[in-house]
């Protein structure tokens, strides 16, 4: 029986060239080929079972090799392999080949997870680099046999901080510990992020997500920690690290405080939702996204507005949408005072209908408002269902088949009526004088002033 002893760690190029020139290679080769093939057709069938086809996801990513359970699994077979051929033959292949699978599954992991946790922060890319260039650099040590001496050299250098001993080892192992903890807290927020949002809308959205970035906060709090309790720092001098930020939220803060309680608020009671159609501080439109400190407002004209959540607890906003998404519309008309009124009434009726935003129940209303001065006003209202289209293009809709339907039956639209009062100069003089040639009574005061109705 071959032990691990029988084939010394590869120290240098010669004797690693000479370990790949043994006949058992090929076995060792036929092995990794073998798990290669079972670690796809396994992934396959899970994907297939589970029905993953999101590209999200980070276990399986857009196909069978995207994601990081295919080399998970990979990594997993081979070191099932490594172990059943270590009792038979020397190893050469699975000595470089686990090493390589172990900074593929760091690699993948580590990508996968940010691209879900952030995927448009552009700081991931670099990042991402970054875990890859440190993990070829540890399989590199790791397969030449100088990970241990660079771990011992690394050790050597180090300094005391008050009553703790540090060295240039503990801060790397304390940093990727951090970041793997951290890791795979993003990754379970990540999880829970997409169950909690899957097949949701409108009320369920806005708390949903709400439960979704608490549970982030909270698990990126505890990786945190765990992390610092890893490197050996004693948690308790954190105490005054707390005490300055309570002070520092107490005063400096307090408004940003008030705009992340407010929006935890919000998100909690479900006053206010992504998709409702609001009105705050004189601007108008639907709501798109609500953030811990501030909610995103956009219009129908395109233009958003950055909301801080304390002044939609602390100031009066009007939900559109809150209770029922309906919406009340109206325009008026003025036709001629001899217009047949029951006519009228049906044909503003029928033209309302025009539109197919205009629901049908409730059914369009019109009425008569007011005796206007030039003519009879009637108030053509109507209810939508899609605020968020705008309103401007469905007056315009509906105005244009009420002209058009009255026209067509004859009905006049006044213009407006005014009196035009013209002064002229000299007149009472040369009318007296005209009364005197023709006899007529010189003492009667003529008019001051024409009067003319004017169109």
């Amino acid at each position: 029986m071959v032990t691990t002893t029988d084939i010394p760690m590869l120290e240098d190029v010669g004797r690693w060239a000479e370990a790949f020139l043994r006949p058992t290679v090929l076995v060792e080769l036929a092995a990794l080929a073998a798990c290669l093939g079972m670690a796809w057709l396994l992934v396959a069938l899970l994907q297939r079972g589970l029905h993953r086809g999101d590209p999200r996801s980070i276990l399986f990513g857009t196909r069978i090799v995207d994601g990081a359970l295919f080399p998970l699994a990979l990594l997993t077979l081979a070191y099932v392999a490594r172990a059943a051929l270590l009792q038979w033959i020397p190893l050469a292949v699975f000595r470089v080949a686990v090493p390589v699978l172990v900074s593929l599954v760091v690699i993948r992991i580590g990508v996968k997870v940010l691209q879900v946790a952030y995927p448009d922060a552009a700081w991931v890319r670099p990042i991402e680099r970054s875990i890859s260039w440190l993990a070829w650099l540890g399989m590199v040590l790791w397969v030449t046999g100088l990970l241990p001496l660079v771990l011992e050299e690394l050790d050597q250098i180090h300094w005391k901080v008050g009553g703790a001993t540090l060295s240039v080892r503990t801060i790397i192992e304390g940093a990727l510990t951090a970041g793997a903890v951290l890791l795979i807290a993003l990754w379970i927020s990540a999880a829970i992020e997409s169950r909690l949002l899957r097949a949701a809308s409108g009320a369920e959205l806005s708390l949903r997500k709400a439960v979704s970035n608490a549970v982030r906060a909270l698990l990126i709090f505890v990786g945190l920690i765990m992390a610092l309790s890893a490197v050996g720092i004693d948690l308790t001098a954190l105490s005054v690290l707390g005490g300055a930020v309570g002070v520092g939220l107490g005063f400096g803060l307090q408004k940003l405080a008030s705009n992340y309680v407010s929006g935890f608020v919000i998100l909690a009671e479900r006053s206010m939702r992504i998709g409702d159609n609001v009105r705050v501080d004189n601007f108008e439109g639907r709501i798109t996204d609500i953030n811990a400190r501030y909610t995103v407002v956009r219009s129908p004209t395109g233009r958003e507005s950055i909301v801080p959540n304390e002044m939609l607890i602390i100031q009066r906003v009007e939900n559109l949408s809150l209770a029922d998404p309906r919406v009340w519309l109206s325009t008026v008309v003025s036709v001629g005072y001899d217009s047949d009124v029951d006519l009228v009434i049906r044909l503003l009726s029928e033209a309302a209908l025009a539109s197919s935003r205009v629901l049908r129940d409730p059914a369009p209303s019109v009425a008569l408002s007011a005796f206007g001065a030039d003519g009879l006003e009637f108030t053509v209202g109507f209810w939508i269902a899609d605020p968020e289209n705008g309103s401007l293009g469905l007056r315009s809709e509906i105005n244009r088949a009420i002209l058009k339907a009255l026209r067509a039956h004859g009905l006049e639209i006044p213009y407006p009526q005014r009196v035009m009062h013209v002064q002229v100069e000299g007149a009472p003089a040369a009318i007296a004088a005209m009364g005197a040639g023709q006899g007529g009574d010189a003492g009667a005061a003529p008019p001051a002033a024409v009067h003319q109705p004017t169109a």
